[in-house]
């Protein structure tokens, strides 16, 4: 339902886009982000001089450089825009400080940063999000911590919850590993894994790597007896969605991130809690972050400057917040741009007023880890090389597939290349 809801959102606008040329002035943004549209029809609303539309691109870096029949886009907003095939289509941003359009000091200064280049801002940081475990509020005690869970007292606490019948069959179990990729890509990168790229493809640390590897089938063994037995239970009793997983009683955790447990709604959430996902004082930021860059040949770049002042003031998204909520789109979009904001007074001001659960609970900004540079591809290699590794390797009961992570690449690299 959440995709026909995004789609739907794009429909009617593109629909225009593709049946009206664009007058002259006017700013065109590429995004494959559904809320743009939204945001772009408030910002016509308010601005008489200046008019945007959006153009819709699956992948916007992949896009890059526009064909010779393509309208020139002058602003640019998606993930992976920040690497070595795609930084040289965008334009320094560091006038916008100069003019003191907008202030470095509203921005959390690690995904600030993140949007540098040679010591020039060429991207700017729009929205963020975070992994996270997720229980039912009867198991709070269990739980115990007030905002965080490390990975050591997710595997304690996991343990004492598992029960097994008369037949030495797991009635309950409180994490399997094996259960979610994603939770096993997460702590391999709090292990120091340290992806980031090479040309089009990605290198790791290979000592971190293997010792994450290690710790997950150490878990499996310690907690649940094998992977068989983690995937049967699995299998049996968790077809469900996250949520309700953990409310069915049969399992302690389930993995999310913030922009899928925050589009709950609140008969879907008033039953469960949540930690954030940490080690060492660390959360991981998701390797999606949403930043935006002015197109190096934009011909709007005057309108693309009022575009990019407007939206990342305070008060600009408190009413972005507020009309997500009033169109009753808070079970579709989470916060700014499907993420939390990069302004760090949004998120501390705002946010728990709309989503209860952050109240109190933002982390600090001390504790967010930004991901390294990694290539516009990253999501087809990660789905497609890393998560399958990372299952066939932390199988106790062996993998079909034994095939390095090397190998795989190599294999991936003839198949989408």
């Amino acid at each position: 339902m959440k995709t026909i809801a995004k789609l739907a959102c794009f429909l009617i606008p593109l629909a225009f886009i593709s049946c009206t040329k664009p007058k002259d002035k006017t700013l065109i943004i590429w995004t494959n982000n559904t809320e743009i549209v939204s945001y772009v029809e408030l910002f016509n609303a308010t601005h008489e001089k200046t008019k945007a539309v959006v153009v819709y691109k699956k992948e916007p870096a992949r896009a890059l450089p526009p064909s010779k029949d393509e309208i020139i886009p002058d602003i640019i907003i998606g993930p992976w825009l920040k690497n070595s095939l795609t930084r040289k289509y965008f334009t320094s941003m560091d006038y916008l400080f100069a003019e003191k359009s907008i202030s470095k000091t509203q921005f959390y200064k690690k995904l600030l940063d993140y949007g540098c280049i040679n010591e020039k801002q060429y991207l700017l940081p729009v929205s963020f999000n975070l992994p996270a475990m997720i229980f039912s509020k009867k198991n709070e005690s269990l739980v115990g911590n007030d905002h965080y869970l490390d990975f050591e007292h997710i595997k304690e606490t996991a343990k004492k919850f598992n029960a097994k019948n008369d037949k030495e069959a797991y009635t309950t179990m409180g994490f399997g590993p094996s259960w979610d990729s994603e939770f096993l890509y997460t702590l391999t990168k709090l292990d120091g894994a340290s992806y980031h790229e090479k040309g089009t493809s990605f290198l790791w640390n290979q000592e971190a790597m293997h010792n994450s590897i290690n710790r997950i089938q150490y878990w499996t063994k310690f907690c649940n007896t094998d992977t068989t037995t983690e995937q049967n239970f699995q299998f049996r009793y968790l077809y469900m969605p996250f949520y309700r997983q953990v409310t069915s009683g049969r399992c302690l955790y389930a993995y999310t991130t913030s922009d899928n447990l925050f589009t709950l709604t609140d008969a879907q959430s008033s039953s469960i809690s949540f930690r954030w996902i940490v080690q060492n004082n660390k959360i991981p930021v998701e390797d999606n972050i949403l930043t935006m860059g002015i197109y190096k040949g934009a011909e709007h770049s005057a309108q693309a400057e009022v575009f990019i002042t407007w939206l990342l003031k305070e008060e600009t998204q408190q009413k972005l917040i507020e009309r997500t909520e009033n169109m009753k789109l808070d079970s579709v979009n989470f916060g700014i741009a499907g993420g939390f904001s990069s302004l760090h007074d949004v998120n501390e001001k705002y946010y728990p007023a709309f989503y209860r659960q952050l109240l109190g609970n933002m982390p600090p900004e001390e504790y967010l880890t930004l991901p390294n540079i990694l290539p516009y591809r990253w999501e087809s290699l990660k789905a497609n090389v890393i998560l399958p590794y990372l299952l066939d390797s932390t199988n106790t009961n062996g993998s079909k597939n034994n095939s390095t992570l090397e190998e795989r690449i190599t294999e991936w690299t003839k198949q989408f290349y």
